[in-house]
């Protein structure tokens, strides 16, 4: 866990004792740690049950999340519900999501126009900390990585990573070995390539099938032990 000698505000966010005590200090704290702070309106720290054993990282917050501080809300915030209603789990109850970064990215256009767009590695790397934090406290059993971005930066695969090759795959990695992974298309993508509906169902009744092989059933709530 990274500390600043000088930032005594970002020791106390990385040195919250519970989750609870860490989503509000970091929701409250003013973050300048990269270019991104320049144009939020809120730091979107999660949304749902952070004593589940599910842990959904997505690479960023958009527009809706911006506005309302929560994250995965919108159409794709949606899908991602009704995709995980259909294995019996509520986004809510069931798991806690949360991206990479915790601020929208944005590009600022000539006419001073916004532009949202995906994370730069230093971007990445100012907020890293605050993840990390987030899985040492809820410590899940399950992350699900949505998307070839969160793969990237969490797994840290070389090159460019291709959904088509692992979508709906287990792996672990050395720094957390208690935790499964499983890379899922991000729901926005769904919403742009329909088609893929249905390689995304069979990679969710595999999670669902996971989950009913180690115990953890529909609810994912309190299999903590």
């Amino acid at each position: 866990m990274q500390f600043d000698l000088f930032d005594q505000e970002l020791n106390r966010v990385l040195q919250a004792a519970d989750y609870a005590e860490f989503k509000k200090l970091l929701t409250a704290y003013p973050c300048t740690g990269c270019a991104l702070h320049a144009h939020r309106h809120a730091i979107v720290v999660d949304r749902g049950n952070p004593d589940s054993s599910i842990m959904v990282i997505s690479e960023r917050p958009g527009e809706n999340e911006d506005r309302t501080g929560e994250a995965f809300v919108g159409r794709a915030g949606e899908m991602l519900d009704k995709i995980f209603a259909s294995i019996g789990l509520d986004s809510n109850r069931d798991m806690l999501i949360c991206n990479v970064v915790k601020c929208m990215p944005v590009s600022v256009h000539e006419d001073m126009s916004l532009e949202d767009r995906g994370p730069q590695a230093e971007e990445v790397k100012a907020c890293l900390p605050f993840l990390q934090k987030q899985i040492s406290l809820m410590q899940p059993k399950i992350i699900l990585l949505l998307g070839a971005v969160a793969l990237k930066h969490i797994a840290r695969t070389p090159g460019e990573c291709t959904m088509e090759e692992e979508a709906g795959k287990f792996f672990c990695l050395p720094e957390y070995p208690e935790i499964q992974f499983m890379v899922l298309y991000h729901p926005a993508f769904l919403l742009r390539d329909p088609r893929k509906k249905r390689d995304m169902w069979e990679h969710v009744k595999k999670l669902r099938a996971y989950l009913e092989e180690k115990g953890m059933g529909k609810a994912a709530v309190s299999n903590k032990q």
